[in-house]
């Protein structure tokens, strides 16, 4: 590993000072290091022959990295700065640690499937979700869903959402969506407030094609990743299917844990247990049993 960059969350400012700290670290163990904001457009020119990418924020700066590394597939590193952080594992106090390990060659690559969505002839691509939604406040939007060219529901909803087994935490979470192992490769189609229509989510194959097109008189917006809003007028549509890119992430956890993460970052464990607690000092349920 000869070259490694730093994306830190522009308005953290213990993120650029972290930064800093893991630059000047690097700086004896690698031949060359970068470090920038993850608003600098400067840096999708510094991807190409990174060997590892340490992204200090929260989630919005890890979907934001693992956009802009596509095409190359350079492992990210999240180290957390925001309050849930699904995507960034790592604490800040252990931040030189484990980038230390990384170096050493420890740790696992995690694959997470990433989205393409079609509009015209641009292509948008996204780690979370693609979302058709509403244009104004009080009013629903009619998207009708086709999966694999046969229409499977017209939607009188707030908005419809298609997530990859990542973004099954996120927003179609919050809509009563399943979630799915980081891992997966399948998709999730989930109606956000549907109104007289059907408000179940489907699990879609791998390979689907999900076509949203707007109906009615009125326009919405997609949106990928919640980063970039896009107007959709009447009669437009957009196409989601599973990317050919994937994102990777490298962990120094088992696999076995990623459920004990996720019950964690959704409150699931006990009350008195502190969120932040290292997983090795949780107390299994037979010492709780022997207590």
């Amino acid at each position: 590993m000869h070259r490694v960059g730093i994306f830190v969350h522009p308005r953290v400012r213990a993120a650029h000072e972290l930064g800093r700290e893991l630059e000047r670290f690097l700086r004896g163990q690698v031949e060359e290091v970068w470090l920038t904001t993850a608003w600098d457009s400067r840096a999708l020119g510094l991807i190409e022959g990174t060997h590892l990418l340490v992204c200090i924020g929260g989630d919005g700066t890890m979907l934001w990295a693992a956009r802009a590394v596509v095409p190359h597939r350079v492992p990210i590193m999240g180290v957390s700065m925001g309050r849930l952080a699904f995507l960034a594992e790592v604490h800040p106090s252990e931040a030189l640690e484990s980038v230390a390990l990384a170096l050493r060659g420890q740790g696992r690559l995690e694959e997470r499937a990433m989205l393409e969505a079609r509009m015209d002839e641009k292509v948008y691509i996204g780690l979370n979700d693609v979302v058709v939604g509403r244009a104004r406040l009080g009013r629903p939007v009619y998207v009708q869903a086709a999966i694999d060219g046969e229409m499977v529901a017209l939607y009188r909803a707030d908005a419809v959402i298609v997530a990859t087994a990542t973004g099954s935490t996120a927003y179609s979470l919050s809509a009563g969506g399943p979630v799915l192992h980081p891992e997966a490769r399948e998709l999730v189609l989930t109606p956000v407030s549907p109104h007289l229509a059907a408000g179940r989510s489907l699990v879609l194959h791998p390979d689907a094609v999900v076509s949203l097109t707007v109906r009615g008189e009125h326009q919405a917006f997609f949106s990928v990743d919640g980063q970039e809003d896009l107007p959709l007028p009447p009669g437009r549509s957009v196409e989601v299917r599973r990317s050919p890119h994937v994102a990777t992430f490298l962990r120094l956890s088992p696999p076995q844990r990623d459920y004990l993460f996720l019950a964690r970052r959704l409150g699931w464990q006990p009350g008195d247990l502190d969120p932040d607690l290292p997983v090795d000092a949780i107390p299994s349920l037979a010492e709780d049993e022997a207590r």
